[in-house]
């Protein structure tokens, strides 16, 4: 069995982001790190388990622990997608690089993308809006996913991540809000380590 632990990244140079305040990130850093935490946990109670014969479907310990680890693993995860995928002082996406030419052979145009990215990203409920790309086809797609772990397609590659839980805009925007949160979030988009995804 494997004592490797995760530890939470840290990413000071993302002080400074427009429309995102730094005590809001400083919450956010604390949260992920609880997913990083909690990771390490399950994986621990999960192994004793395993080592002790327990590891069974009926034993509702194990089952429950086992559908919450996908939950805690994912939020880590994603969340380190998400700041991996913003830097101060983002700006527009270069038309003419890698990323935009993938863009335009997915969705007709790099704005026909940001059409459908930001109706996802403004969807009622909470979750991530994520722009993947199809392993097999190459092709980008736009999704939204649910509690972390609920919509992401399987196998695919995320390359640009937007976490639209409140807690990524609340108090910095109201619940109500988001739509401004996103114009914020697309003015700290580090377009490079999106691209830097593709496959």
């Amino acid at each position: 069995m494997s004592e490797k632990k995760y530890e939470a990244k840290t990413y000071p140079h993302l002080k400074g982001l427009k429309g995102i305040s730094d005590a809001l990130l400083e919450t956010h850093f604390a949260l992920y790190a609880g997913y990083v935490k909690n990771t390490n946990l399950l994986t621990d109670e999960l192994q004793k388990l395993l080592k002790e014969g327990k590891a069974a479907g009926a034993n509702p310990a194990y089952a429950e622990m086992t559908r919450r680890l996908g939950f805690e693993y994912n939020g880590m995860v994603l969340h380190e997608y998400y700041f991996g995928n913003l830097k101060p002082s983002g700006g527009d996406l270069d038309r003419s690089s890698k990323l935009a030419k993938e863009m335009e052979k997915s969705f007709g145009s790099v704005d026909t993308w940001l059409t459908d990215f930001r109706a996802v990203a403004t969807m009622r409920g909470v979750g991530w809006a994520i722009m993947f790309q199809d392993p097999t086809t190459k092709l980008l797609s736009n999704h939204w996913v649910t509690l972390h772990n609920d919509g992401n397609p399987a196998g695919y590659t995320p390359i640009l991540v937007m976490d639209a839980w409140e807690h990524a805009f609340v108090p910095d925007y109201k619940p109500t809000e988001r739509a401004k949160y996103v114009d914020s979030f697309f003015q700290n988009i580090d377009w490079k380590a999106a691209e830097s995804r593709l496959r």
